[in-house]
């Protein structure tokens, strides 16, 4: 592997850097604090092209690499996980979804204005009793004529309140769990989808999470992604997708962690010199500084088996495991270092482990990931070398003006 970041990469990098600290740092305290979510980022995500990075340019993204998308997961989360939370929801879990599984009209459809940012996309696979156990889902879908009868509903999906496309997923047959359900594309406006927001979150107060409710909504078939059956496969190979920008994010807000700690540390004085000549202090930021280490490169070894489409579930997943633990246990030491202070919002720290906090969660629990790793080892656990989609080696003409839109 070759660490050094492409001219183009590094253009990427230094193009999200700063439009996230132009558009949303100087504002991100007062929105979470208020629990504001501004939809309008989305908009400028989108004209920048953020919301298509990796689709081809075909389908009107930018085709660029999986450590371009790396990157851009890092500085986002870098200033705020709801930033980043948007990319997740939008570009793994379903734009990439229709890239790897729909037919070519779907991805005319629903691709193209994805990737330009016109349309705005989510993920809907948990639900108010089903979450890691996928099986359990009790939302179903019957056949009638050219169209599915949808009924259910879903919690905690990222930009439900303003999503016009829901990639969801239902049972079509309880009986046979995992292999019964049914993936489907439902938009915006369908009669009996309604959308709620959740408040009082403990984190990504800024971003917009809610429920989907589902009273005998209408999808046409056509509106399947895959066949009958398969909506589990598809899930899963969504989740590799979401996991990864999860784990990517997570090496922002650790280097964020990091940052603010050393800033304290020589301005916060104890004792008469600065607290970072205290060894423990020094040991906090070191542990740092190790953890933003190792979390970038199990990012950039999954990165670079996707960018070759080659399967790496067990990448991926220690990625998101790692670099999620890591991010915790960094927003935790930068309270540590910051003392009273980084008990209160006047600091970004706390920000930072609330944000931190949720990762652990969602897209795989830490003892889901857990369990997946021990069954690699003991041999329990083997994944097919299915060849994966992968992005264009070089469709970079549209990035000089992409950077020059800044």
């Amino acid at each position: 592997m070759n660490f050094d970041l492409t001219d183009e990469q590094i253009q990427v990098r230094d193009m999200v850097r700063e439009f996230a600290s132009k558009e949303v740092a100087p504002h991100i305290q007062e929105w979470d604090a208020k629990g504001e979510f501004h939809p309008e980022i989305l908009q400028k995500m989108g004209e920048l092209g953020l919301l298509g990075i990796v689709i081809p340019e075909r389908y009107g993204g930018l085709g660029l690499d999986y450590i371009s998308l790396a990157l851009a997961c890092e500085e986002l989360e870098y200033v705020d996980t709801f930033l980043r939370v948007a990319m997740s929801v939008h570009v793994g879990l379903n734009s990439l979804a229709l890239l790897q599984w729909g037919t070519e009209d779907q991805k005319q459809k629903w691709l193209v204005p994805q990737a330009t940012g016109e349309k705005i996309a989510t993920f809907g696979l948990t639900e108010p009793n089903a979450g890691s156990d996928a099986g359990s889902i009790e939302s179903t879908v019957v056949r009638d004529g050219d169209h599915y009868i949808l009924n259910g509903a879903k919690m905690w999906i990222s930009l439900a309140a303003v999503a016009d496309h829901f990639l969801v997923f239902a049972s079509i047959d309880r009986s046979k769990k995992h292999n019964g359900l049914v993936a489907l594309v439902v938009e915006k406006g369908m009669e009996g989808l309604t959308t709620g927001t959740i408040k009082g979150k403990l984190g990504v107060r800024a971003g917009n999470t809610g429920e989907l409710a589902f009273n005998n909504v209408r999808v046409p078939v056509e509106n399947r992604i895959g066949e009958e059956g398969e909506g589990f496969k598809i899930a899963m190979s969504c989740i590799d997708q979401g996991r990864f920008t999860v784990g990517a994010g997570a090496c922002g807000l650790v280097r964020a962690s990091l940052d603010a700690s050393v800033r304290y540390a020589n301005e916060r004085y104890a004792f008469g010199e600065p607290i970072g000549k205290f060894q423990l202090v020094q040991q906090m930021i070191a542990h740092m500084v190790q953890r933003y280490d190792v979390s970038t490169l199990l990012t950039y070894k999954a990165a670079e088996l996707k960018n070759r489409g080659i399967r790496n579930t067990r990448e991926t997943s220690m990625m998101k495991w790692y670099g999620c633990d890591a991010a915790l246990a960094s927003a935790d030491d930068a309270i540590q270092i910051h003392g009273s202070y980084g008990f209160s919002n006047e600091y970004p720290v706390e920000r930072f482990w609330r944000n931190a906090r949720g990762a652990v969660i969602y897209e795989g629990t830490r003892e889901v990931h857990t369990l997946l790793q021990a069954g690699y080892a003991l041999g329990y656990r083997q994944d097919k070398p299915v060849r994966m989609p992968q992005p264009p080696a070089q469709e970079f003409e549209s990035l000089n003006e992409l950077v020059g839109a800044v």
